[in-house]
């Protein structure tokens, strides 16, 4: 039987193979003849870790798309996969912990298996400290949780309980897994110092030590089995005069998705602190949503980032790529009676974004800065069968207007709405108008992601108007009609939105992505629709 989620790859596999120099083997070696030439200007080592990170907190894939993906990492010279499982880790502790969608003990040795046939470590990644709302949601660990209503962190104070949770947790990922190194996460702890109990510790002793002191306990538990702690470095860099309290097998991952180098703190006291450090630059992120992808802004942060953690020495680099933001919105059927936890800020799968892998795969191969535009030209002409017209046409349609709009308003550029929307619309006709030779189906999810973003616009257009203080009940019959049409439209993306996913993700997902995208134009149209 043929695998029709290999063969999607297979395109792909043939581009990097092209663009990379026949294999990243090859490119290796010319790398490191280069290397040897004193006084050259790229004389940095090439990152002994080349990792890609797969959220699953939402858009679980199938372990078939995942086993595809994962050789699609292997051709690109990936040698690391980070697995944010989230509730998708068959966790035997405690059955409420696995979601719908977790994966079985057989599944994860069988993809771990496969990893290592290709000489990829797999690294599980299990928040320890912040971004745990699946689990402190069980009124089973309602004694960790440092806040009742935001269940996003556990109480650092809370030592015994803790790390007995963690050190089942860490002990099942450890039977499963074959990799060195566990990942404890660790990052956006935003509620340090919330809880009484914390709030008076950190008075006595200040929040770095409320924070390093319960990092350094889950450390030690994964050193104590073996292992090499793993651990975001956003909270670290704050508090860099308390580092040396940490073991020195710890290893930070330095995130920066575009900005400055210090935003989280001291980075050159990171540097010096003699940790080993990898870099994380991100493929998706903020404020990337369903309506929204900020492509420039994730090629520059390859083509800048990357070339800086070589120069900084950094043992690794990590590909992060955000489903969601990892905080929830909490349904309630009474004050305290927790219904459900739904993701805020779900981003389009994975499976749209495969230009920008062959970009990330590019950089850590070639020690010289991505050049983006001369990459997007060599891409579309490998992938999609363009001239340079045509690519330069497809680099346009791409980073067409990539504003937020809040109420009405336009972030980040003094044009309306309207002409927002306008933008949008030019975007959608030049990808219509572009006709790919090969690899349609890839093509089609830029068609897709566009029609999906014009389609919330021509929305937020309506939400603008009815808010209007002028609006009456009598405006509403030709709005109604728009809406409508809006609706009509709706179906028809959700239809291609299910043929381009289904080979990577399970039915029931894609569905319920689709309707929690169509919720908000119908919301306003069962309002509207009720005045006749």
């Amino acid at each position: 039987m043929i695998d029709r989620t290999r063969l999607l790859y297979a395109p792909f596999l043939l581009y990097l193979a092209v663009a990379l120099g026949l294999s990243f083997g090859a490119a290796t070696e010319a790398r490191a003849e280069k290397t040897d030439t004193p006084g050259s200007s790229l004389t940095q080592k090439p990152f002994a870790i080349r990792a890609f990170h797969l959220d699953l907190r939402i858009q679980v894939m199938t372990l078939p798309a995942v086993e595809a993906l994962v050789q699609k990492l292997h051709d690109a010279g990936i040698n690391t996969l980070i697995m944010e499982y989230e509730a998708n880790y068959p966790f035997g502790r405690d059955p409420l912990i696995p979601g719908r969608y977790a994966y079985t003990k057989e599944e994860i040795v069988s993809l771990v298996g496969f990893c290592n046939g290709l000489g990829i470590d797999l690294i599980p990644l299990q928040q320890s400290f912040g971004h745990v709302d699946y689990i402190l949601r069980n009124d089973r660990y309602a004694a960790l949780r440092e806040d009742e209503k935001d269940l996003s962190q556990v109480c650092p104070l809370e030592t015994e309980k803790d790390s007995l949770l963690f050190s089942a947790l860490y002990k099942e990922l450890a039977a499963t897994h074959t990799s060195r190194y566990i990942h404890i996460g660790c990052d956006e702890t935003h509620l340090l110092g919330h809880c009484p109990k914390c709030r008076k510790k950190a008075a006595e002793v200040g929040i770095s030590r409320l924070y390093l002191d319960y990092v350094r306990m889950l450390c030690n538990i994964v050193i104590g089995m073996g292992k090499r702690p793993v651990l975001w470095a956003d909270i670290a860099l704050k508090y860099p005069e308390a580092l040396q309290t940490l073991p020195k097998g710890t290893i930070f991952v330095d995130w920066n998705y575009g900005w400055e180098m210090s935003r989280f703190g001291e980075h050159e006291k990171l540097v010096k602190s003699g940790f080993e450090i990898w870099g994380a630059p991100a493929l998706r992120s903020h404020p990337d949503n369903f309506f929204l992808t900020q492509w420039e802004k994730h090629f520059k942060n390859i083509r800048d980032f990357i070339p800086q953690c070589r120069k900084l020495g950094y043992n690794g680099i990590v590909m992060t790529s955000w489903s969601t933001s990892g905080e929830y919105s909490s349904v309630y059927e009474s004050e305290d009676g927790l219904t459900d936890l739904f993701a805020i800020r779900h981003v389009y799968p994975i499976t749209g974004f495969n230009i920008l892998l062959a970009a990330y795969a590019k950089a850590i191969a070639d020690p010289a800065p991505l050049e983006i535009e001369a990459f997007v030209q060599d891409y579309c002409a490998g992938q999609y069968g363009f001239g340079k017209d045509q690519a330069r046409l497809f680099w346009q349609a791409l980073r067409t207007a990539p504003y937020e709009v809040n109420k009405g308003t336009v972030r980040g550029a003094p044009i309306s709405l309207e002409k927002l929307t306008d933008s949008i619309e030019t975007a959608a006709a030049i990808f219509n108008s572009l006709r790919p030779a090969k690899n349609q189906e890839e093509f089609a999810q830029y068609r897709l992601m566009t029609d999906i973003r014009l389609q919330y616009l021509r929305l937020l257009e309506i939400e603008k108007q009815v808010n209007m203080p002028a609006f009456h009940a009598g405006d509403i019959p030709p709005v109604l009609q728009k809406l409508k049409d809006l609706r009509s439209t709706a179906a028809a993306l959700d239809q291609g939105f299910i043929e381009l996913n289904k080979s990577g993700f399970y039915l029931s997902e894609l569905q319920e992505e689709n309707r929690l995208r169509n919720r908000r134009l119908e919301a306003l149209y069962e309002r509207l629709g009720r005045i006749r």
